[in-house]
This record gives structure tokens, C-alpha cells and sequence, in this order.
């Protein structure tokens, strides 16, 4: 059986409420052996953080979505640091920028990523970066903070840009994740992503139950479903599945500072 390590799932949300029990389960049967689950830091992401003390196998992440960055209040920055401090919280996100929808202003949406990004290199917590239609200002502000010696280590989560952005991603350190968009057939440049990165820097996730895979596209995604994105990355790579598996496990823990 393949070990596996979705770094980025919401098996919190309320789409899961009916079957969140089995959802588990098929999680474990699939070779499961780590999760992320993503919480909602401009609410409440206790779901997430009582997931992962309920379960041995999963781990937490909180932050102020872009969507949500005119939610942001002055009690951020403390409850933020009470978060990091949690066990089994491994990093702060999903933060960033989403020109897409711009649900919140660009403005806004910076000044957010920015005090963040500032709360994750002082408590040193990796990041999870959600980066929509936003690149040139993203690497702008994440080359002026590695110039500065203030650049958090992270992830670019459901990476879907070009290798040229993913050059200097990688450059500054980030890991670059891919979803079920790997999967999906109008993706040549994922596929150059996934074929030239090094592999001791990619991860494979659900973003879960958004993204579903190839051959499921249009479901609700579930984590068990992350042997479809393996399995596409193996090919990728021309390597057998067992070695994508093991490696972007590896690089997981790696990330998330945890133990094998």
C-alpha cells in the first residue's frame, strides 16, 4: 500500500457533516498516513484543531483566507500566536492573494498576507500560500521580505502557474504542491512544473472537496482520492508510484516539521 500525505484537505467542511466518520476511514484505508486540515481563521477553526486531536494522523493549519482579509481585526495577531502555540497546529495558512474574485480588497488583501506573513517568520511556522491570479505581486512581496531576512518557509498550495513563477517559488524556498488540477487535461504547464522541479520539493494534496481528480471531476473531492494526483505525478516523473508517494511524503514531514 502507497503511504500518503495530503497536505492541504477540508474535511472539516460542511460537506463532510453526513459521512465525515467514513470519510476517515476510506482515508486510512487508502494509505493515509498524514493530513493537514485547513481551518478557518477569520471564524473559527476549532473544527480543524478538534480533527486533528481526535484523530492521530491528522494536523491542523489555520489563517486569514485572501477571500476573507477585510474580516481581519486588531484580536488577529494574539489569537494567531494562541494557534501556533497549539499542539499539533502546524502552520499558518491558507493566506495570500486572490485577484480572481477579489472578494476582498487588493489593498487589503496585502497588508493582510503581510502582517501574516510577518507573524509566521517571528513564531517560525511554515506558511500555506493560496496564490490566485496574483503572481507579480506575490513574488514581489515575498522577494522583499527574503531581501530583508524575514521569509517564512511554506508551501505554494494548489500550485497552478507557470515554471517560470515556480523558479522563483523554489528559489525562495517554498515547496510547490500540486492538487487534481495535476490530473486534468488542459494542464501542460503543471505537467512542466511537475516534470522539471526537483522532486525533494513537491507535495501532493486534495484541497479537498474542491479540485476532484481525473477520473472523478465534478464529485466532491475526498483525500482518499489523492492516489489519482500520485499516480499522475509518478508518470510525470516516469518513476513508480511507491517513489512519488515516498517522496512527497518525506517532503512533507520535512515542511511541517514532523516526525515519520
Amino acid at each position: 500500500m502507497l503511504k500518503l500525505f495530503d497536505t492541504h484537505c477540508h474535511i472539516n467542511d460542511e460537506r463532510f457533516q453526513s459521512d465525515r466518520a467514513e470519510v476517515i476511514a476510506r482515508m486510512r484505508e487508502a494509505g493515509i498516513r498524514r493530513a493537514v486540515v485547513v481551518g478557518d481563521g477569520a471564524r473559527s477553526p476549532s473544527d480543524a484543531f478538534a480533527l486533528a486531536r481526535e484523530n492521530d494522523f491528522l494536523y491542523a493549519a489555520a489563517g486569514v483566507h485572501p477571500h476573507d482579509a477585510s474580516l481581519w481585526t486588531d484580536a488577529h495577531p494574539r489569537l494567531i500566536r494562541e494557534w501556533m502555540a497549539m499542539d499539533k497546529v502546524v502552520a499558518l495558512g491558507e493566506i495570500g492573494l486572490d485577484y480572481h474574485y477579489d472578494l476582498s480588497p487588493r489593498s487589503v488583501q496585502k497588508e493582510v498576507f503581510d502582517r501574516q506573513l510577518d507573524l509566521a517568520y517571528e513564531l517560525d511556522k511554515p506558511v500555506i500560500l493560496h496564490i490566485r491570479e496574483a503572481h507579480g505581486d506575490t513574488t514581489d512581496i515575498l522577494l522583499a521580505r527574503a531581501r530583508a531576512g524575514r521569509m517564512p518557509r511554506g508551501v505554494m498550495h494548489c500550485y497552478t502557474g507557470s515554471w517560470e513563477s515556480a523558479k522563483t517559488y523554489l528559489n525562495l524556498g517554498l515547496y510547490i504542491s500540486f492538487s487534481g488540477a495535476l490530473t486534468f487535461k488542459n494542464a501542460p504547464k503543471l505537467w512542466e512544473v511537475a516534470e522539471k522541479a526537483p522532486l525533494d520539493r513537491l507535495l501532493i494534496e486534495t484541497d479537498c472537496p474542491y479540485m476532484a481528480p481525473v477520473p472523478l471531476r465534478g464529485q466532491r473531492n475526498e483525500p482518499a482520492y489523492i492516489a489519482y494526483v500520485c499516480r499522475k505525478l509518478a508518470e510525470l516523473r516516469e518513476i513508480d508510484e511507491e517513489a512519488a508517494a515516498e517522496a512527497t511524503f518525506e517532503n512533507g514531514l520535512r515542511v511541517f516539521g514532523l516526525n515519520a
